[in-house]
């Protein structure tokens, strides 16, 4: 969430940011914060000013009695009931103002960094790095939901008959395959100095506001209505949770943490090619990180996040890419976001693996984040996370891209958590 000073000290950057975004009627709904906020402002003076004279007043009361003023006292009562009746009154006004700008500041994203490219959509995104190993296929190559029907790896049509589409049944080696890969990411990301975490997958509503999931993913979680909690669409809601309403010592940052979970989306709206086989899911496994950190480390943690990242597909021996996303492609929450793409050789397209993302204070702002300095001042934190990574798409990767006539080699990096080299 922006703060209030960020809106009143820098309103035209803040509009600008906005508009980078696309948001909507950018200068009217920071106006109307603004208004809010001067109008709370307004209120609370006036409401102090009341309480003051309140204060005085009662205090003379008495000393009136004393001197035999008993009129004039009368009068005093008067005037302080009064002010109390008008302070009700005014308290009111002051919490609705309050209440309104809070609301309508959920509804506002996060304003792009300055290096955050210009751009509507995916066509804009900027081509930051490409690298991995070319891949040379059988020409009979197949996309992978025929592959995992070949080697008898996942049951698509078993997970509609369980729960329906987009929640696969994964056997045998594929089954191994999946534990294989959360294995070796844990274990990367241990080696890297993250503590892995093990939280809930569902979560009440204060933590889906804490991220940013809510209220502008509302219809994409699914929501358990009777208790009121959302099943988790990222490790990123819990375990950013752990800090919410927590100051840190300063020499606790960075703080590090992975954790891997499984994940629910309902993708509401998603359709065509895009959802065949593994492209698209409603419930996965993915390892997340996720990062705390003082403002002016963040980028540097940034870096340290993006570099694992690549160093986890370059041990996978797949293509990649990072794309720099522009402000129209980026997540609500964003401030600066990079994606991670690996080529499918069999469906000749890119396929999303993972975004790692700075919030700057936007996040930490919404969980009150907080990190005493040494100057024993309370500053928000900047929070960062990133998928490392997604399964589904790298699972799908790795079937299409490492197929022969043999079979389906594994990369050397795995085998040790698979137990077997090749899928036959």
């Amino acid at each position: 969430m922006l703060t209030i000073k960020q809106i009143t000290e820098n309103t035209d950057a803040v509009i600008r940011g906005l508009e980078k975004k696309h948001f909507k009627n950018a200068k009217e709904t920071i106006d109307q914060v603004i208004a809010f906020n001067d109008k709370r402002r307004s209120t609370q003076s006036v409401l102090d000013n009341n309480l003051s004279e309140v204060n005085s007043i009662s205090k003379s009361i008495g000393q009136l009695m004393k001197e035999g003023k008993k009129e004039e006292a009368e009068t005093a009562k008067s005037r302080v009931a009064e002010l109390k009746e008008s302070n009700k009154t005014l308290q009111a006004e002051m919490d609705q103002a309050a209440e309104d700008m809070q609301n309508l500041l959920y509804t506002i994203p996060n304003i792009p960094y300055d290096e955050v490219p210009e751009g509507v959509g995916a066509e804009d995104n900027v081509v930051e790095k490409m690298g991995g190993m070319e891949t040379e296929l059988p020409k009979d190559a197949l996309p992978h939901w025929e592959l995992t029907k070949k080697y008898d790896l996942i049951d698509f049509d078993l997970g509609v008959k369980i729960t329906g589409a987009g929640f696969p049944v994964y056997k045998g080696k594929g089954a191994q395959l999946q534990r294989a890969l959360i294995n070796f990411f844990l274990d990367e990301a241990r080696k890297a100095g993250y503590l892995e975490i093990m939280p809930p997958t569902v979560v009440n509503a204060a933590s889906g506001y804490g991220t940013g999931q809510l209220p502008d993913k509302e219809g994409q979680m699914y929501h358990c209505e009777v208790d009121d909690l959302y099943l988790i669409p990222t490790a990123e809601v819990p375990v950013t949770n752990i800090y919410r309403d927590v100051i840190l010592e300063e020499k606790q940052l960075p703080i590090k943490n992975c954790a891997y979970t499984q994940c629910f989306r309902r993708e509401a709206g998603s359709y065509g090619k895009d959802v065949r086989g593994l492209n698209r899911l409603h419930e996965f496994s993915k390892v997340e990180l996720v990062r705390i950190d003082k403002p002016e480390h963040s980028k540097q943690s940034h870096k340290e996040m993006l570099d694992h990242v690549e160093g986890l597909l370059q041990k996978l021996e797949l293509p990649y890419r990072i794309l720099r996303l522009c402000g129209g492609d980026m997540s609500f929450t964003a401030a600066l976001c990079f994606d991670f793409e690996v080529y499918s050789e069999a469906q000749k397209r890119w396929l999303e693996v993972s975004s790692v993302s700075n919030f700057d204070t936007y996040q930490a702002n919404r969980l009150k984040c907080r990190y005493r300095s040494g100057e024993k001042k309370t500053e928000l934190c900047h929070t960062l996370n990133g998928s490392a990574l997604a399964l589904p798409r790298i699972v799908a990767a790795l079937l299409e891209n490492n197929q022969t006539p043999e079979g389906i080699r594994i990369p050397k990096a795995l085998v040790p958590y698979t137990g077997f080299e090749m899928i036959d």
